[in-house]
């Protein structure tokens, strides 16, 4: 496996002083963004006005995460908008043959095409599909709030994933999202995970650098 990737969620950011918090985790690899509707979760974050303005701060990686319904008719705002990976969740498309069309359309507009589980979802249909895509992420929370408890789990889910992107040859990424922190990223690391979205974990530090990098050392198996 190749180094961790470490996202920090900008859902835990200050953005009264979004500047100076995507300036506090320059060394991160990747920014994650969450996009949510108030419908498809509970929860409403921003669009893609605001994932804009991440992309005018900050050259890093975005990793756009849209926990939202319809998500083919948004895929296009959010390319423009510097996605540079476009993740739905396959709970808010028809069926499989809508998702592996998503992920096409969304790859054509140049940017990388992920899909997403809930905790409730089974990652068994998809096991044979993940050609189709860049990135699978694995929540390991329910979406729609940060600073939830992790729920290790759903780490069977990453196993799964590991053996049938190594059985293929792939590159498709392993993400996990939710209650991930110093002591939870290593169980993620050692099922198999290729990425570490954390929101809290880091922002609530004072030296946000340094939590990244210990998060980086501590999924370093």
């Amino acid at each position: 496996m190749s180094a961790p990737i470490i996202l920090p969620s900008i859902l835990a950011a200050d953005f009264s002083q979004l500047g100076e918090e995507l300036r506090s985790v320059a060394n991160a690899d990747r920014i994650h963004v969450d996009i949510m509707d108030g419908h498809f979760v509970p929860n409403l974050s921003f669009g893609a006005d605001v994932t804009a303005t991440v992309n005018t701060i900050t050259d890093q990686h975005l990793d756009v995460h849209l926990m939202i319904e319809n998500p083919g008719k948004w895929v296009e705002d959010f390319a423009k908008a510097g996605a540079d990976t476009i993740v739905f969740h396959v709970e808010a498309v028809a069926d499989q043959e809508a998702a592996l069309a998503l992920a096409a359309k969304i790859r054509d507009l140049g940017v990388k095409a992920g899909f997403s589980v809930k905790p409730g979802t089974p990652i068994e249909p998809w096991l044979d599909k993940l050609a189709h895509f860049d990135e699978v992420l694995v929540m390991t929370v329910e979406p729609g709030f940060g600073g939830q408890k992790f729920m290790p789990e759903m780490l069977e889910k990453v196993r799964k994933l590991r053996k049938a992107i190594d059985n293929a040859g792939l590159d498709t990424l392993i993400e996990i999202d939710g209650g991930v922190d110093e002591n939870t990223i290593g169980e993620g690391a050692r099922a198999g995970c290729d990425a570490f979205v954390a929101g809290s974990a880091v922002f609530k530090q004072s030296d946000r650098a340094a939590m990244v990098e210990k998060l980086r050392e501590q999924a370093t198996v």
